[in-house]
């Protein structure tokens, strides 16, 4: 049968992925003949495998991580971060992306490298994974600085822009995609520490990173922040993140009218559901074995992939967004949400 986009056949795994899938056992697989209803027989699926009977879901096994934002190298399945270029619409251009050591932010560092940008990727502290995105851009022939630090420290925003311009002698796009979540199950629960840090770190930073970029920046710029489905829909256990969700709302919209004389754009990308370290290292074990199906179910009946999410970026980095700012892009499963 033939592959659909992002899931891997165990045929093509590694020793050690088979070995893992094999001890899993029944528990550990999608089971089914014709599953999907198509008439064909669709066989003994693992988790991560998903073929020409497009209807079959994705199901990840069951795995929690108790750090966050997450570690992508101990994943299963790894999120997917590719897929083929669409031409080179960011030639020349330098981009500055938080969050670039993995998830959404790695599959945005990819596709600008293939569309011909140069990168500087900021992370927290997830040293491997950092490693392996600058390797595959170094593979990619593309242009990579990575910078390691807290942006909840405002000094090192500022030090992030001064490096980039100093490697690279200009700033064309910033993306602003880092973020921490903590599933509480009431208001109550969320102590004035989290309270602060989810803050601090998911909105503030972004204040930061954009005065410090912003002097750099000319006209033709391109500012993208990432926000969430959960600031149009809200999530009972996610109270705080949301509101500094639709908080990054807020600002993409009031900056693009500010800095729209100046030619700068100023737009937001709102995932759904994405197969990303920041969920086993939010939901339990049990949930992320439904994730995208039953827990933070969207009508496609399955979680998005980082590189099913990137281009949204390199749309709204290009020249083809010209006519575009203070709007958001969708990629959320068929979520239907006011804009």
């Amino acid at each position: 049968m033939e592959q659909k986009l992002g899931y891997r056949n165990t045929e093509g795994r590694s020793g050690e992925d088979r070995s893992r899938a094999a001890a899993m056992g029944n528990s550990g697989r999608m089971q089914g003949r014709d599953t999907c209803g198509c008439g064909k027989e669709c066989g003994d699926y693992n988790y991560g495998t998903v073929q020409e009977c497009e209807q079959i879901t994705l199901a990840f096994p069951p795995q929690h991580q108790d750090k966050q934002p997450g570690i992508e190298s101990i994943m299963d399945p790894k999120p997917l971060s590719e897929r083929e270029s669409c031409g080179r619409r960011l030639e020349g251009k330098v981009a500055l992306i938080t969050g670039g050591d993995s998830g959404i932010g790695r599959a945005v560092a990819y596709d600008f490298v293939k569309a011909g940008a140069s990168v500087a990727l900021v992370y927290y502290d997830e040293e491997q994974d950092a490693a392996e995105t600058e390797r595959r851009i170094r593979q990619l022939g593309g242009a990579c600085m990575l910078l390691r630090g807290d942006l909840k420290e405002c000094s090192f925003a500022q030090d992030c822009v001064d490096r980039t311009m100093q490697r690279f002698g200009k700033l064309d796009v910033l993306v602003n995609n880092h973020a921490v979540q903590f599933i509480q199950d009431s208001i109550l629960d969320i102590s004035p520490e989290q309270l602060d840090l989810v803050f601090q770190n998911n909105i503030i930073s972004f204040f930061y990173l954009i005065q410090a970029a912003l002097p750099h920046m000319k006209k033709g710029s391109s500012i993208i922040n990432t926000t969430s489905v959960t600031a149009y829909q809200g999530h009972k256990k996610l109270i705080d993140y949301s509101a500094t969700k639709g908080a990054i709302v807020a600002l993409t919209r009031s900056l693009a009218l500010s800095l729209a004389e100046k030619g700068i754009r100023v737009n937001g990308v709102a995932p759904g559901p994405i197969w990303t370290p920041l969920i086993p290292a939010s939901f339990s074990a049990e949930e992320v074995a439904t994730f995208g199906r039953k827990t933070s179910q969207v009508p496609l009946m399955r979680a998005g992939q980082p590189c099913e999410v990137s281009p949204c970026y390199v749309f709204l980095a290009s020249d083809d967004a010209s006519y575009m700012t203070g709007q958001v892009l969708h990629p959320n499963g068929g979520t239907i949400v006011g804009a």
